[in-house]
Formats: C-alpha cells, sequence, structure tokens
C-alpha cells in the first residue's frame, strides 16, 4: 500500500527552461534516514487527469545529514510527448504542496565488502546530465563523514548552463586543495563545445566518457593525467548514472581493462562498477 507523505516546494532555482533545481520540505517532522545515492518518490494530482495522482522517482543530491529538505535536479520532459509528472511541477510555485514517499532504491556507496574487507580505493563518479544528482550527495556525505578515499567526480552536458552544480563542485576541489581534508576534484565536459551557448567553455570536450579516452602520444586518459596514475580494478571503483547508453559507452572502455560490473560480480561478491541508468 502506498503512503503518500505531504511537503511543500520550499525552493525553486531555475536553470534553464526546461532544467531547475527544487527543495521539498516535509510537512511534519524531517526527511528520513536514507543512504546516498538513493531516489525519492514525488507525487502531483494532474488537471487533465481528473486529479489522478502521478508519481515519478528522482535521485536524491542533498546529502543524508540534511534534514530540512530534499533537494533534487528534475529536467522537464517535453519530447517525443510532455511529461505527465513534470509538466505539472514545472507549471508549480514555491510554497505549493507536493507528496513524497519515503527514499529507496540500491545505489550506494560500498563501504566493505563480503568478506568483511574495507572498501578503500579512488571513487569516480560519472553523471550524463541529471545523472549527476547521487553523486552530490555521495560527495556531501562523505565529507561530513570524514572520508579519506579520493574521490572524483566527473560531469557531462551538452550545454554550459546544464552544469547544475558546478560552482559548488569547484569550490569544493578548492576546499580540498587549501585545507587537504577531503581529498576531492571535479571536472565538467561538454558534448555540444562548437554551439554558440558554450562559447565560452574552454575545458573537456565530448560526453562524460571522453575522460577515460586514451590520448594516442602519452597513452594516458584525462581522468589518468588528473590522479597521476594508471586507473585499474586495483586502485579505483567507479559509479555510473544516466542514460544507458552513457553507461553502455563507459562499460565498453573499463571492462577491456579488467573492471567488473556489478551485475557479473567475482566469486568472491566483489566488484569495480556500479550503475544506475534511466530511459
Amino acid at each position: 500500500m502506498v503512503v503518500d507523505n505531504k511537503g511543500i516546494i520550499s525552493f525553486i532555482r531555475v536553470l534553464k527552461e526546461d532544467l531547475a533545481l527544487f527543495r521539498i520540505k516535509p510537512l511534519e517532522g524531517q526527511v528520513p534516514d536514507f543512504r546516498a545515492g538513493q531516489f525519492v518518490t514525488l507525487g502531483l494530482p494532474v488537471k487533465s487527469e481528473n486529479g489522478k495522482i502521478v508519481r515519478r522517482a528522482y535521485s536524491i543530491a542533498s546529502p543524508p545529514e540534511i534534514k530540512k529538505h530534499f533537494e533534487l535536479i528534475i529536467r522537464w520532459v517535453k519530447k517525443p510527448v510532455p511529461g505527465r509528472f513534470t509538466t505539472e511541477l514545472f507549471d508549480r510555485k514555491e510554497g505549493d504542496e507536493i507528496y513524497w514517499l519515503k527514499p529507496t532504491g540500491p545505489f550506494g556507496l560500498i563501504d566493505k565488502w563480503p568478506n568483511g574487507k574495507k572498501e578503500d580505493r579512488r571513487i569516480v563518479m560519472m553523471g550524463g546530465g541529471t545523472g549527476l544528482a547521487p553523486f552530490i550527495s555521495m560527495a556531501l556525505h562523505l565529507k561530513a563523514s570524514r572520508d579519506k578515499r579520493e574521490v572524483v567526480v566527473l560531469h557531462g552536458a551538452s550545454y554550459v548552463d546544464e552544469l547544475s552544480y558546478r560552482e559548488m563542485l569547484q569550490d569544493l576541489e578548492e576546499e580540498s586543495i587549501d585545507k587537504g581534508e577531503f581529498n576531492f576534484r571535479y571536472r565538467a565536459s561538454i558534448s555540444r563545445p562548437d554551439e554558440w551557448l558554450n562559447r565560452s567553455w574552454s575545458g573537456q570536450k565530448g560526453r562524460v566518457e571522453s575522460f577515460l579516452k586514451k590520448d594516442p602520444l602519452t597513452d594516458r586518459s584525462n581522468l589518468e593525467k588528473l590522479v597521476g596514475e594508471k586507473i585499474t580494478p586495483e586502485n579505483t571503483m567507479f559509479y555510473i548514472c544516466g542514460w544507458q547508453g552513457t553507461v553502455d559507452a563507459v562499460l565498453q572502455q573499463l571492462e577491456p581493462l579488467g573492471f567488473v560490473e556489478e551485475k557479473k560480480k567475482r566469486a568472491d561478491g566483489t566488484y569495480d562498477i556500479r550503475y544506475e541508468s534511466y530511459g
């Protein structure tokens, strides 16, 4: 039985016509405990369907330590047909009511393996578009818990204005370098660099998986140049989130290097790639 909780949309930041940050504040109590990487299901009555409640699940961008609200990055689905839920959501204003279900989902960080071994490898998070959301939650949670693992967040988008958390992540890297308390790096890539709206961009070009492409002159990828060593299953674990095409493209580059995905885990239960896809 579905048990809806009531909340309000306490904050909206529109990044562009079809992309916005939303904060959902519970009307009663606080945000329940959840694991970084999980999702929350939102519900709204659809006027064109006689008030029928339509629900959709979204990865939570805020970390578990924040109890006042959930933060989400949501795209308004317009093609091939307008999204039933997102069309209603983007018509809402701050202060409007919304329904939500308790966070759930299997995606999240691995801290320990079935054999009791601690997971202490470098963490590389690769997000395409709004697939960045769970990695914001994970990165902020790792910082709050004073985790010592090296963390790299790689984000791919079509346009510069879709790099939703760019400023925050750049500040997090600067803080990491200055204080040395959290080993964090962030890089972004734009897949349509020649378009006018991206004229200011001078960084990585291509989809997010382009960070794994080897430079024929150095035999190193841009990710390897960033971390200063060859990426191997012994020193790095990958988390991926985005369209299935993005996940497949990353797997195609990592599997020949000996990386094992969760669905094909080794006999001892370990693996090197965990992903969540949509679409």
